[in-house]
């Protein structure tokens, strides 16, 4: 049995098969090529400073510093998830490109399939994998 026999004959089993492999290969890119250290550093960081916020509800001063400090730690974590973003970019549309088109005659909500499964499966990857 071939790949498009199976994808007919599974469509559902294939998309979340699809989407747990797709967001594996994104995970490992993620791992790769991101400090790891860092990221957790500055997550650490910044729930850190959302307990200093909460503390600091009626200095307006003090909570501006504090949203400043989280928004410096929010850019820090956002460069450094880009560069995977942008390795995995054109061969994900590629993909993407070739499961619409299958997958719209066999299995009309299929985005959702993906998606749901998408976000399940990098759950349980990210925590498996250890990836911040």
């Amino acid at each position: 049995m071939g790949i498009n026999e199976f994808i007919i004959a599974n469509p559902l089993l294939s998309i979340l098969l699809i989407s747990f492999l797709i967001t594996l290969v994104m995970t490992l890119v993620t791992k790769r090529f991101t400090n790891q250290n860092r990221m957790r550093e500055l997550k650490q960081i910044s729930k850190a400073c959302q307990i200093k916020l909460k503390d600091a509800k009626g200095d307006m001063k003090k909570s501006a510093e504090i949203n400043q400090e989280m928004l410096q730690c929010s850019m820090e974590l956002m460069k450094h998830s880009m560069k995977p973003m942008f390795i995995t970019m054109i061969p994900i549309l590629l993909l993407f490109s070739w499961i619409r088109g299958f997958y719209s005659a066999i299995l009309p909500h299929w985005f959702w399939w993906y998606f749901g499964a998408s976000i399940l499966s990098s759950s349980v990857l990210r925590k498996i994998l250890n990836v911040a």
